[in-house]
């Protein structure tokens, strides 16, 4: 069931992802529009501290269509998040492509084909949830480009992202996804923390550059 849900949702993403391509970004114009970002992003170790302090994701390295898909759910309250709404909501289509461009240009890292072994019960809550479906056999090569890299992802962070598709009515905490709210919701709280802290410990393509002024 759930590896039929991931496949609806990889062609939900393909149309999304071909949405995307209809803007090319500009490295240059996203490093300069970045300047509202580096606060956060650019910053090693950078916590948060809404909805509960945890790092915050690195970007780097993300792929661009990504970077705008989850743009524009922090555009239409898809992803609930009054920071990033509000930064979000004051940039343009070429915008958002432009800041795309400029963090998926730091791809210098390329993870491991295969990823470091889980313990047999994470192993089993991976492939309870079909997460390789989607995110990709070393979680750093997923299927669509506009589904993200996971794979050494802060684990906090990634915890208090599953964690959000699980809530509801919540009009500032939470994220919309059929997919991912029915996968998450399988999980106790201790079930994602474990799968989060395997995830951060694998070799990865993601990490945070810190930008001149803020190392």
């Amino acid at each position: 069931m759930l590896r039929s849900l991931a496949a609806l949702w990889l062609l939900s993403g393909a149309a999304g992802f071909a949405q995307a391509q209809t803007l090319t970004g500009d490295v240059r114009a996203g490093q300069q529009r970045a300047e509202m970002c580096i606060g956060c992003h650019g910053v090693v170790g950078y916590q948060n501290s809404f909805p509960e302090i945890h790092k915050v994701p690195k970007i780097s390295g993300q792929s661009a269509p990504y970077i705008v898909s989850s743009l524009r759910a922090y555009q239409t309250g898809q992803r609930r998040h009054p920071t990033m709404r509000g930064i979000a909501s004051a940039l343009s289509e070429q915008e958002m492509a432009d800041l795309a461009a400029f963090y998926a240009s730091h791809s210098d890292k390329k993870a491991a084909a295969v990823p470091r072994s889980a313990s047999v019960e994470v192993a089993a809550l991976l492939e309870k949830g079909a997460c390789m479906v989607c995110h990709g056999a070393n979680f750093s090569q997923p299927i669509e480009p506009n589904t993200p890299k996971i794979g050494g992802q802060h684990a906090d962070y990634l915890f208090v992202a599953l964690r959000a598709y699980t809530v509801e009515g919540n009009r500032v905490v939470g994220r919309a996804s059929p997919v991912m709210s029915g996968i998450a919701k399988r999980y106790t709280l201790a079930e994602l923390r474990a799968m989060a802290a395997y995830l951060a410990s694998v070799e990865g393509e993601l990490s945070t550059v810190p930008q001149p002024g803020f190392r």
